[in-house]
């Protein structure tokens, strides 16, 4: 198949243990690119956490796109536009902090620029702040503090206690919301029906391509809709078993440059 998308997700996939793009990963992703094929960073994060990454493959030269909050948001690097947007259902807000209100997890969210927090701060909220670089606000009265449009919430705190809230808010939102994890210390609150795969194929219809000339990379379980969406999927060699299980092959790991191999492999031997 000649692929003429990658669809990539960043941590523990484009980036290795040490949160960063090897020289080869990021030489595979610019000659992929130079050969005509178009790049998406498919991530949890926030704009402003995707943005040094997209700029460093070169995302604006080549017309890639980033796909945000799990598809949430999807900007278009060659023009910073946003060409898809799903927000939070703001309702629901105030019932799920009533919710959590027991539990020692820090709730988060995101406008353009910061990240904005409740009170019960702890050492998982800071590392999604250093791993994005972006400012952290925290909030004491997290529900009237939070009056900007939004596209998801994040939890973060010990995984054990995040597989509770899990479980009932689930249950509690079934139909209404999607949860799902990202990382052990990672719970992402998404509005119903808005994840990696489902959003993509709004951007494939805009591209006119289809999902089987679509790979895609991913090592989490919100990777899961979007390795089993495209033509080829493919899971890191440190994914969780479950993403291992629904995809097309695994590849090397994350410290192992599978992606990089992977694409000389599938794509650039080809040219």
């Amino acid at each position: 198949m000649d692929y003429k998308l990658i669809a990539v997700d960043i941590d523990g996939t484009l980036t290795n243990s040490r949160k960063e793009i090897t020289p080869r990963t990021r030489y595979a992703l610019l000659e992929a690119q130079r050969q005509g094929k178009r790049v998406i960073i498919a991530s949890g994060r926030q704009p402003m956490g995707v943005y040094p990454i997209a700029r460093d493959l070169m995302l604006d030269r080549y017309n890639g796109y980033i796909m945000s909050y799990n598809g949430g948001k999807i900007i278009s690097c060659e023009t910073d536009e946003t060409v898809v947007t799903r927000l939070f259902p703001r309702e629901y807000l105030a019932d799920i902090v009533g919710v959590l209100k027991d539990f020692n997890v820090t709730i988060n969210t995101f406008d353009d620029k910061k990240i904005f927090a409740n009170s019960k701060v702890n050492d998982y909220t800071y590392l999604e702040r250093d791993i994005t670089h972006v400012e952290m606000v925290v909030c004491e009265d997290f529900v009237a503090d939070v009056k900007f449009p939004f596209n998801k919430l994040l939890l973060a705190g010990e995984p054990l206690e995040l597989d509770k809230c899990q479980e009932i808010l689930r249950t509690r939102y079934d139909g209404l919301l999607d949860v799902c994890k990202s990382a052990p210390y990672f719970l992402e609150i998404m509005p119903l029906g808005v994840s990696k795969g489902s959003m993509l194929p709004v951007l494939l219809d805009k591209l006119g391509i289809s999902r089987e000339e679509l790979i895609a990379f991913g090592d989490n379980y919100n990777d899961i809709t979007m390795i089993g969406y495209a033509g080829m999927g493919v899971a890191m060699g440190n994914a969780e078993p479950e993403v291992k299980r629904i995809a097309n092959c695994v590849c090397e790991t994350n410290d192992e440059d599978g992606v990089a191999k992977t694409i000389e492999q599938m794509i650039l031997q080809k040219a």
